[in-house]
């Protein structure tokens, strides 16, 4: 997934969320300044959630919405802990927005116990109808929609990957956020294929910059190891930690996300989804659906990239076979 993947579907979502105010408003857009609001784990200066931004920015002016003419958006940046994100969620919702964009189940939840009314677009929940965002996801049936990331069956091809591309692996520490619900599932599948590629896996949970330290040190200290790391705002938050730690234990790995890829991480399956069908919700008209109507949208194709240069540094022969598979190989 990248940004500009993401960005034409972000634009139906948002657009369809800013459809729903008030006609009036659109007719005399001076009349008040509408709100949008921003929770995200991310830290300000993180050039990966700049893509969700530039979307969230095309989207409103697409239809018919300006920062600093009729529109607004507040921020809340760093929510890495719990008290921070119900913190942040309460500031938000006490602004009296119009529609609320989150990133991760983690501050999908709270935004959701704080308001049931204002639309929540969330994006990166790998299990919305587990974690009870929604009632499906055909018809979300609240006040929530957004994207899902991964489902959970793909979990199960990562260790495979890993094994192709490096058949001495016998060992998978897989590290996974534990206060996502989804990584139950995820690390369910895992443990479903492990078996038969004889591999053992063990996770190791996401809480702090010592705990990963120590964690994949002690992992490290036996030989034949190699990394699945779960999709989550904390894999995000502290990539750069584990990727270099990574790379000075000499552990083979799969990550979820392409920025991973492109910071020196060995494979990374992307995926990708299909263009979106013409936004129901951004006529300027009557009759529009409400966000609690627009379905949840799924990947629906995923994409293999390489980081052929990490490879070579770690001593692996990348098989023929995996690179014809590549859609993308970084030299």
């Amino acid at each position: 997934m990248t940004a500009k993947m993401k960005r034409r579907e972000f634009i139906t979502l948002l657009g369809g969320a800013a459809a729903t105010w008030p006609l009036a408003a659109r007719a005399q857009r001076s009349e008040r300044i509408r709100r949008v609001g921003w929770l995200t784990s991310f830290a300000a200066g993180d050039p990966v959630p700049q893509g969700y931004i530039a979307a969230l920015l095309q989207g409103l002016q697409e239809s018919g919405w300006s920062v600093g003419r009729n529109v607004r958006i507040d921020y809340r940046w760093g929510a890495t802990n719990a008290e921070l994100k119900r913190r942040y969620a309460a500031e938000l919702i006490a602004l009296g927005p119009d529609v609320i964009v989150t990133t991760g189940d983690s501050n999908t939840g709270p935004l959701l116990q704080a308001t049931r009314g204002v639309p929540i677009v969330f994006v990166l929940v790998p299990d919305p109808v587990g974690a009870g965002f929604v009632a499906s996801l055909a018809r979300p049936g609240g006040n929530a929609t957004g994207f899902l990331n991964f489902e959970f069956g793909m979990s199960g091809k990562w260790p495979e990957l890993l094994k192709q591309i490096a058949p001495s692996v016998t060992r998978v520490a897989v590290l996974r956020d534990p206060s996502a619900g989804a990584s139950m599932g995820q690390l369910g599948a895992i443990q479903g294929v492990v078996s038969s590629l004889r591999i053992e896996a063990s996770p190791i949970d996401l809480r702090d910059v010592s705990e990963i330290e120590r964690a994949i040190a002690e992992f490290a200290r036996s030989p034949n190891g190699g990394l699945v790391v779960l999709p989550s705002g904390l894999s995000f938050i502290h990539r750069e930690l584990i990727i270099g730690l990574a790379a000075r234990r000499r552990l083979p790995a799969v990550y979820p996300f392409r920025s991973f890829v492109e910071d020196g991480v060995l494979l990374r399956p992307r995926r990708r989804r299909s263009a979106p069908s013409r936004c129901r919700l951004c006529r300027p008209h009557p009759p529009r659906e409400k966000p609690a109507d627009l379905p949840v949208q799924n990947p629906t194709k995923y994409e293999l990239v390489i980081n052929l240069k990490t490879a070579r540094t770690l001593g692996l022969d990348v098989p023929p076979t995996l690179l014809a598979r590549a859609d993308e190989v970084i030299e």
